[in-house]
């Protein structure tokens, strides 16, 4: 456990290097010296802008930090102020805890990798030893129940679907049934693609939660968004909507290898409150790792 988990910070380190030579190499060079002038100040917030962190993000961290470089350096300092962005972790959190089988909810806008990231993570536990079984509850595209089922298939696991346009609080209680009777360890499920509105979102997720705690007393599902890093800002607009109507608990990163713009990090953790739980980093089925925070900042920080 301890090589692979040490082989998946090598992993974010490489999948960084866009980020690297990007907005960081930008604000590596303004920090390099000791004492900031004034005016350098105002290109570490421009290059924090440029890196996806957000305007008045970006305002807010370099204020806090020009206090701090009495006692430090100028890295040090808006280091300190993006790691204090970051939400804190539960070192002990897994995707599959002791209550079996653990259920997880994945939602998303078309086209960010969300079936994808599902292949991914069903592939990834499957790995780690767990029994995973997929619902294809987005029925609204037909196209999304055979994707899955291709998924299903590469990475070795069994799904649970109906028709296109079926219940999808059906497909999660057939699931979850045969979950139990198969004695799987977790359940991901596939949720329709889109916002159509929120409040429809919300009662169909709720729906769903309903039949989960009707069929599993006491079971709490993690709820994953999945956000495309090439988005920026775009995304993050995206992420706090969804999180209004549903509760999210966790936010998986897509493409993080393929943007230069890597502070989006910080600026959906900041203003969610959600942690980003796992990381894209190519499109290989094994190209998905968790995220760590703080090899996050030290990859940033490190020179290509």
């Amino acid at each position: 456990m301890a090589d692979d988990r040490a082989t998946e910070m090598d992993e974010l380190e490489t999948g960084l290097r866009r980020s690297r030579g990007g907005f960081m190499a930008r604000l590596r060079d303004v920090l390099g010296q000791e004492v900031l002038p004034a005016a350098d100040w105002a290109e570490v917030e421009e290059a924090l802008i440029a890196g996806d962190v957000g305007a008045a993000l970006a305002m807010r961290v370099v204020e806090r930090a020009r206090p701090r470089t009495v006692r430090g350096t100028a890295t040090e300092a808006v280091k300190h102020e993006l790691a204090a962005l970051l939400v804190p972790r539960d070192p002990g959190w897994r995707l599959v805890g002791e209550t079996r089988p653990a259920v997880v909810l994945v939602v998303g806008v078309n086209g960010t990798g969300k079936t994808t990231t599902i292949g991914k993570l069903a592939h990834r536990e499957r790995r780690a030893g767990h029994r995973v079984l997929l619902a294809a509850a987005d029925t609204f595209r037909a196209a999304a129940i055979e994707q899955l089922g291709i998924w299903a298939e590469r990475a070795g696991v069994e799904m649970v679907a109906h028709a296109s346009g079926a219940d999808p609080g059906a497909v999660v209680f057939d699931a979850l049934d045969a979950a139990v009777a198969r004695g799987a360890d977790l359940v991901i499920a596939d949720t329709a693609g889109r916002l159509h509105t929120k409040s429809n979102l919300m009662d169909e997720l709720s729906k769903i939660r309903r039949i989960i705690d009707r069929r599993l007393p006491g079971t709490t599902p993690e709820t994953l968004f999945v956000l495309d890093a090439t988005t920026g800002q775009n995304g993050l607009g995206q992420a706090a909507a969804f999180h209004e109507a549903v509760g999210l608990t966790g936010i998986v990163l897509t493409k993080l290898d393929s943007t230069a713009r890597g502070g989006i990090v910080f600026a959906i953790e900041e203003r969610l409150g959600v942690p980003v739980r796992f990381a894209g980093l190519g499109e290989g089925i094994d190209d998905l790792v968790e995220f760590d925070p703080a090899a996050f900042l030290e990859a940033l920080f490190e020179r290509p």
